[in-house]
């Protein structure tokens, strides 16, 4: 798979090698087939501890998806022209900043939504999971859905919340969003004995 590769491109790619249907995928994970298939065509976004169901019930490791998380580095500084972004969805990007995702509990992440990323309100799938979240604003305006709340960030504005409340986020901009994210724990922390 090449680095252009969307994750939806990828957990298609996965899936048909396995001879499985998109109902049968989703059976196996729980998330509507409607929603699979929006994935799948990167028409959707999804939450890392979804994908981390899919990844299982796929028998894959979750970093298959992301092209930069692979490359296991003891170098404790991320220097910028490093940084690799991965296309989650049709208009979102994320960038990992760190070298060894696997052996800390704490993410951090660049995000980049594009101009009307994940606009269309109805369709879009709320996520929630384990953990917790803080969001910082870099740049642009970006609309947050928190449980039943619409909060619009500016830069400089930030939040943190419980990941176990319904969120998920918009740029109803022309203009790109830029967004430092933190996710603790991370679902690619592998914990030492």
């Amino acid at each position: 798979m090449s680095q252009a590769d969307t994750i939806g491109e990828k957990i298609k790619a996965i899936r048909t090698s396995q001879n499985l249907t998109l109902k049968q995928l989703s059976e196996l994970t729980g998330l509507s087939t409607g929603f699979l298939s929006q994935l799948e065509r990167g028409l959707s976004s999804i939450a890392v501890d979804s994908l981390e169901v899919i990844a299982n019930a796929l028998n894959v490791n979750l970093g298959v998806f992301f092209d930069s998380y692979s490359e296991k580095n003891d170098e404790p500084v991320m220097y910028s022209f490093s940084q690799r972004y991965n296309q989650t969805a049709s208009k979102i990007f994320q960038a990992v900043l760190n070298h060894d995702v696997s052996s800390f509990a704490m993410l951090p992440r660049l995000t980049q939504l594009m101009p009307q990323a994940n606009l269309d309100e109805e369709e879009l799938e709320m996520y929630n999971h384990k953990g917790e979240e803080f969001i910082y604003v870099l740049e642009g305006t970006v609309t947050l859905l928190l449980d039943s709340q619409r909060y619009t960030l500016n830069p400089g504005d930030c939040v943190q919340f419980s990941s176990n409340k319904d969120h998920n986020w918009m740029n109803c901009t022309n203009k790109i969003v830029k967004l430092l994210t933190v996710n603790i724990p991370s679902p690619f922390y592998e914990e030492k004995e």
